[in-house]
């Protein structure tokens, strides 16, 4: 595990009663929000779809960052639908991903050369590689 580098920043949340009647909020109060299992009749969201969320906005980040350092305008519409699913093999459950990024009016050649390299650098890609099923397409 890496603990060396400059701390930029450190989430700090507590989460209780798990995903199916759970609550999660962060120590700054910025996020306040109720648990529900996929696909129930409960108000709330889910482990799932929070990841998605997470590991979608820091591959958006990283396509910038890459896109700026190469000097490559891209497009405000550019955005990425990310699947994370939830799946259960012999009484253990895991996850599988799939990152749907569109990059309108880039050239194909060009945006894939971004997404690879954003996938290199991605925080959340490093931190899932090797460790579930992950497709990555450009849409």
């Amino acid at each position: 595990m890496r603990t060396t580098g400059k701390l930029l920043y450190t989430a700090k949340t507590r989460t209780s009663q798990g995903r199916e009647n759970g609550i999660a909020r962060s120590s700054d109060g910025q996020l306040d929000i109720r648990l529900a299992a996929p696909g129930s009749a409960r108000i709330g969201t889910n482990p799932e779809q929070l990841f998605a969320v997470a590991w979608s906005a820091c591959f958006q980040t990283a396509i910038v960052q890459v896109a700026r350092k190469q000097k490559i305008a891209l497009p405000a519409s550019s955005a990425i639908d990310a699947e994370v699913d939830l799946r259960l093999e012999n009484d253990s459950y895991f996850i599988s991903a799939r990152l749907n990024i569109s990059l309108p009016g880039v050239d194909r050649t060009v945006a894939l050369a971004l997404v690879n390299e954003a996938h290199q650098i991605c925080a959340y890609s490093k931190a899932t590689r090797g460790n579930i099923g992950v497709t990555i397409s450009l849409t």
